[in-house]
């Protein structure tokens, strides 16, 4: 549908996964081996065939516009696009987005040239697998104003989530926003018959922070200084306008921490992951590099994951994800851990100066052995470096050339740890 607008919010400073976001907004964090988070909602839209996408973000904004410009390539006769709105100054607005309600409102002077009918509202730190145009439809036939998309949880997952209380028509009648593990919500439990076989052990509905409001209520909704969608926006549009939920009943896993970003991506690396990028009908889409196949030389890989254009020689990697370009030298073991891999390959020259100026090449070094470790981009790893294998109290914070954040290991962007490190 023309008429439709898909705005992704790209989220603030994005500090809970710092330091992944030190030198980029959270959409453009590294994903699965060769994707990006932003991928994954604009494949949702893309394959329901809604192709008009604003993409709305403000902090370190560069390296999201650059995937973008190059993956995101429509045809003239599609009338589709997908453009990054990052924070501008006007004569009306002047200021940063103060919130998701805020940045939709600042940008309404280029939604309205659209004439939209619809706007669907997604997240972009989020993995999951929408059936969106299945969302548009039971909006429309259910004649709401608003609808929420929502998913069974647990008491223990509804207290850092919005809980929603539905009637027996999926109406909404009350939004309650992060609960706490104290108050008591059982009055808020899902009605009996409502979930799923899949989900018929969890009791309530959370908000997945993804929404559908008609034109005109949103233009409505936003008339005010209100900033944020699901503190303020949705609570008071419950007693203005009809409210419904769309249960949804499949995978969905809110990325927003070091932890979700570290366990989410390594249960890619499962048997059955919960998560399936090997759907040919329904794929996942990002930036074509046209990278050769990845070279495993001698060496042993359990249950892990190589994106293209990698090398890997006498190594043993188990548990973990292998990111583009990655060269891994002889000797080397890897467990548990997600290396991002590299924006280029260093030239014969390169590598000839780096070895003049002691300097380890990008990549893993000979020898080095690797655990429980997150590995951003362009890190150079030198030989015998051992990260993560003695026994170190894994106490949160910044040290320097690592930080530690959920007791996880992370070696930020182009940091180069030199021959025999130990972490």
């Amino acid at each position: 549908m023309s008429d439709v607008l898909s705005i992704i919010l790209g989220g603030g400073k994005g500090t809970r996964l710092f330091p992944l976001t030190q030198f980029r907004s959270k959409p453009a964090v590294p994903f699965g081996g060769k994707y990006r988070l932003v991928d994954i909602p604009i494949s949702n839209c893309i394959n329901a065939n809604l192709k008009q996408i604003y993409v709305l973000t403000q902090f370190n904004s560069a390296s999201l516009h650059m995937h973008i410009n190059k993956t995101y390539l429509f045809d003239s006769f599609s009338n589709g696009f997908v453009e990054i709105l990052a924070a501008e100054q006007t004569f009306e607005h002047s200021g940063w987005y103060e919130g998701t309600a805020d940045a939709v409102r600042k940008n309404f002077h280029h939604f309205r040239t659209q004439n939209p009918s619809h706007y669907i509202i997604l997240s972009g730190d989020q993995l999951y697998r929408m059936d969106i145009q299945d969302f548009l439809k039971k909006h429309i036939d259910s004649g709401a104003a608003i609808t929420i998309a929502c998913t069974g949880v647990s008491r223990d997952s509804a207290s850092d989530l919005g809980i929603l209380k539905v009637d027996k028509k999926n109406q909404i009648t009350e939004f309650l926003e992060k609960p706490g593990p104290a108050k008591d919500i059982s009055e808020f439990r899902a009605p009996a018959g409502l979930l799923t076989e899949k989900n018929k052990d969890d009791c309530y509905l959370a908000s997945m922070g993804i929404y559908i409001f008609d034109a005109q209520a949103m233009e409505s909704c936003l008339a005010n200084e209100l900033t944020d969608f699901g503190k303020e926006i949705i609570p008071a549009s419950i007693n203005k306008f009809k409210v419904n939920a769309y249960l949804f009943d499949g995978y969905w896993e809110d990325i927003g921490t070091i932890k979700n970003f570290y366990d989410t991506n390594l249960e890619l690396t499962t048997l059955k992951p919960s998560f399936d990028f090997y759907d040919e009908n329904r794929p996942i889409y990002t930036h074509m590099r046209n990278l050769p196949p990845s070279k495993m030389n001698f060496s042993n890989m359990k249950q892990s994951i190589a994106s293209e254009g990698c090398i890997i020689t006498n190594a043993n990697v188990t548990n973990s994800i292998v990111g583009i370009r990655t060269l891994i030298e002889t000797g080397s073991s890897l467990n548990g851990v997600i290396c991002m891999g590299a924006d280029f390959y260093e030239t014969e020259a390169q590598k000839q100066q780096n070895a003049e100026a002691r300097v380890p090449n990008v990549g893993i070094g000979r020898g080095a052995i690797i655990k429980g470790a997150i590995i951003d981009k362009n890190v150079c790893i030198g030989e015998g470096c051992r990260i993560g294998v003695d026994d170190i109290k894994r106490d949160d914070g910044n040290y320097g050339h690592y930080y530690i954040v959920d007791g996880i290991i992370v070696i930020p962007k182009n940091t180069i740890l030199y021959p025999e490190t130990v972490i």
